[in-house]
């Protein structure tokens, strides 16, 4: 059969993810072909276990999460085709009391997000899974509308709904190479011909790694040996409950009257390091009975009959994983008109029809449907080129997919990777380091006689009062942070002024030596960027951003620059480090280092000047993070250790410290300053924010989002950003279910502790099914249910500390 010479969206893979897509791309009215290498469901699908679980640690992939089962629900009537899917309900156990926590936060999280998830005592679980010892559990957990499905089925299924709505699904038709012209996508080779496309879509499972990155992209997944275990039949009822028992790192689910055992073992092993053999279509790997002996030796005390039945298979089929156990979805930022929906983490069948739902709409739309960052593939940076860090560091993520997930824990592998200058002295003196993006930093200070490690606990962790110490310093003294990881990008050209000017939703037009705190927002006005813009010359500006979204602010910016304007964006990260000097007396150590005049009427707040600091040219912006007087100093790399010394030496009488990244978390809370992917987003308008006064409506300056921003004002808010106090004793983390006269309205999006008012912080929208305003929010009564027990909170929208901005500006 003759496949088509072109195609407006082409689609690579036959798995689940891809069937999706073109289902759901087809179902949106788009043209769409996909190229299947062998027969649909031959690569990773077919093997799939197939349960399906909702509950995430984020509102809108537990959301997509839900999709899928509400299309699963409907997909065999609407086609005609059995899916295997059943609505059996989920159950998880806890064995500990640190599990039982960590369930109850999450029973909270299910509550905030939607889901009716119960806490079970041992025997009501026992009664719904009759076949399991219960002597050593403490409590369980049931979500009535997780269950399983067969993963083949499904996938048939779609592609039959595909079909139906004039999608072209081709088998045995592989893909040899992807045609690009000057660096833009023009279509795919196969061996029946070339096919010209205006969009590829890589849904080809373990094999997107090597087929994006003979385009330049990079998708970091690495392929992982993942077994799991089917039993004979032994009268096991079919409505018995899918159930997970991650303190034995197990699962289990009905199958054809007997059970299906899996598990996370701790030292998987990687598969196919050099790339995936061809053909493997169909095809399962040896099954490694000696690894999988320590699952089964973890499995038989919880479900004592396995031991008398006869085991009818152990299947052992590679799977996709990545680094941090989230899928990858979206737009790859090295190349247009190119997306990838790959890396599911065995959790493929479970997300398939709500990540092919969302990468449909981006894919035709060119955004997704809500804010996807958890998975967007722009959370990538430098350190995941390297397939081998990549490797080392997912095999951790496999190892930790069913151990406890602490707050604010942090990976082990793969560091040191990315390194300021200050490293080694900073660890010299106690520094207990975090990664993001592969960079070290400084999360904290240990003095002597202090564990220089972290403690994890869902109590007051081991750097509670470490962390006190550095807040007292910022706010009676003064810190100094190593902020060198920051994201820094050059935006320079003769039409700089004018692309900026469209992308930021603040003005730009300011002299030279402005600083420029600006949103970037998207069509519906939803905040994609939130960052500072030092306007360094005419046709010149420094932008800030942080450390994460290196990637993605960088993409962002570069796509929206308008046709035809002469503007270049240019990544200097590596080149800055960045010394954050921040607290009431950093103005007397910045004097005695610089000859520069950094009084308040030479460099007022929101200006930045070049100065001069032990024979380093420094950018010395005058702004701050922390609710204190302070400068973020940039200079070039190679002085970083010289400035380091001059500033400690001259601070020591101001009783200068050393502060982490912790500490900021702590400080910014209490000032009530917004943080981009957990309290502002894509789904998130300035005004609902509270960031209205950053956008320059009263101008008639067009930019992007603009027509947004305009109908919100005329139509009124249903989300407004609040801050809620509690007392010291409790603690927040996030994801708590805000109540507002008894009813439900919300979560928080950051949690923690404020040092200087001794009392726990939280930040949330409450949310409402009308327009709002102010007065609504601060009429009601909240409370927030903190691991399902309510506690009474109080709410402001000003910032609990220096509300007038006194100490900033000073």
């Amino acid at each position: 059969m003759t496949i088509p010479s072109s195609a407006k969206t082409l689609i690579i893979g036959g798995g689940i993810i891809g069937c999706s897509t073109a289902y759901h791309l087809a179902h949106m009215g788009e043209e769409v072909l996909l190229l299947e290498k062998a027969g649909l469901t031959s690569g990773s699908t077919w093997h799939a276990a197939g349960l399906v679980g909702q509950l995430r640690s984020n509102a809108n992939i537990t959301q997509l999460l839900g999709y899928s089962i509400d299309l699963y629900d409907k997909l065999e009537e609407e086609t005609g085709l059995a899916t295997g899917w059943k609505m059996n309900g989920g159950l998880r156990l806890a064995c500990s009391e640190e599990r039982w926590t960590e369930v109850k936060r999450q029973a909270t999280t299910a509550h905030s997000f939607g889901l009716d998830m119960q806490l079970l005592t041992p025997k009501e679980a026992q009664d719904l899974w009759p076949l399991m010892d219960i002597s050593d559990i403490v409590g369980a957990a049931f979500l009535p509308t997780d269950g399983q499905a067969s993963p083949s089925d499904i996938t048939q299924a779609l592609a039959k709904g595909a079909r139906a709505k004039g999608a072209v699904l081709r088998e045995n038709t592989p893909v040899t190479a992807i045609l690009s012209e000057k660096g833009k996508l023009v279509g795919v080779r196969t061996a029946d011909g070339d096919v010209a496309c205006e969009k590829l879509v890589l849904c080809c499972g373990q094999w997107t790694r090597d087929l994006a990155k003979t385009i330049g992209v990079t998708v970091p997944l690495v392929s992982v040996e993942h077994q799991y275990m089917i039993t004979e039949a032994f009268g096991v009822p079919k409505d018995l409950p899918t159930l997970r028992d991650p303190d034995r790192l197990t699962y289990f689910k009905e199958e054809v009257g007997g059970l299906v055992m899996g598990g996370y073992e701790p030292n998987g092993i990687p598969w196919a390091k050099d790339g995936v053999p061809d053909p493997f279509d169909f095809q399962l790997l040896e099954s490694n009975f000696d690894h999988f002996e320590q699952l089964v030796e973890l499995a038989l005390p919880r479900v004592p009959k396995l031991e008398s039945v006869g085991v009818k298979q152990l299947i052992n089929g590679p799977e996709s994983f990545t680094p941090d156990g989230n899928f990858i979805l979206g737009a790859a930022p090295e190349m247009a008109n190119v997306f990838v929906g790959a890396g599911f983490n065995a959790f493929g069948i479970a997300s398939g029809g709500g990540a092919g739902m969302a990468l449909a709409e981006w894919i035709a739309t060119g955004a997704p449907p809500y804010d996807m960052w958890p998975v967007d593939i722009r959370r990538f940076g430098r350190p995941h080129t390297d397939s081998d860090w990549v490797r080392t560091r997912t095999l951790e993520a496999y190892g930790k997919h069913y151990t406890m997930a602490w707050p604010s824990e942090e990976h082990e592998s793969g560091r040191p990777c990315r390194r300021s200058p200050l490293y080694d002295k900073l660890k010299s003196k106690g520094a207990v380091f975090g990664e993001k993006l592969g960079w070290e930093r400084p999360n904290w200070f240990a003095e002597i006689g202090e564990t220089s490690r972290d403690i994890y606990t869902f109590e007051l962790p081991n750097w509670h009062i470490p962390v006190g110490r550095e807040h007292k310093a910022a706010r009676e003294a003064a810190v100094l942070f190593d902020q060198s990881s920051f994201a820094k990008f050059i935006m320079q050209g003769p039409d700089a002024e004018a692309a900026l000017q469209w992308i930021a939703s603040n003005r730009v037009d300011k002299p030279s030596g402005s600083i420029i705190y600006t949103q970037m927002l998207n069509d519906q006005g939803g905040i994609e960027c939130d960052l500072t813009c030092v306007r360094t010359g005419h046709d010149s500006y420094y932008i800030v951003t942080g450390t994460g979204f290196a990637t993605h602010d960088f993409d962002w910016i570069r796509r929206n620059i308008p046709n035809g304007m002469n503007a270049q964006l240019i990544d200097v990260t590596s080149s800055n480090a960045v010394l954050s000097l921040f607290g009431p007396k950093a103005r007397d150590i910045l004097s005695a280092v610089t000859r520069a005049n950094v009084s308040n009427e030479a460099q007022p707040f929101a200006t930045a000047r070049q100065i001069g600091i032990a024979g380093c040219p420094v950018l010395a912006l005058r702004i701050t993070y922390v609710g204190e007087l302070g400068w973020e100093l940039h200079l070039p790399t190679e002085y970083a250790l010289t400035v380091y010394d001059a500033l400690h030496e001259a601070g020591a009488e101001h009783g200068l410290r050393d502060a982490g990244y912790r500490a900021i978390e702590t400080l910014r809370l209490e000032k009530g300053y917004r943080a981009w992917s957990s309290d502002i987003g894509p789904d998130h308008t300035p005004d609902e924010a509270g960031l209205g006064w950053a956008v320059k409506m009263k101008s008639n300056i067009p930019f992007k989002g603009r027509e947004a921003v305009a109908a919100q004002r005329e139509c009124g808010l249903r989300k407004i950003l609040a801050t809620f106090t509690t007392g010291s004793e409790t603690i927040l983390s996030g994801r708590e279910t805000i109540y507002r006269d008894g009813v439900k309205c919300g979560w928080l999006s950051s949690g923690g502790h404020g040092h200087t008012l001794n009392r726990s912080i939280g930040i949330g929208y409450v949310r409402a099914s009308d327009p709002i305003d102010h007065n609504y929010v601060l009429a009601g009564t909240y409370e927030l249910e903190v691991a399902t027990e309510r506690v009474p909170a109080q709410i402001t929208l000003a910032p609990l500390y220096d509300p007038q901005m006194d100490r900033i500006k000073g």
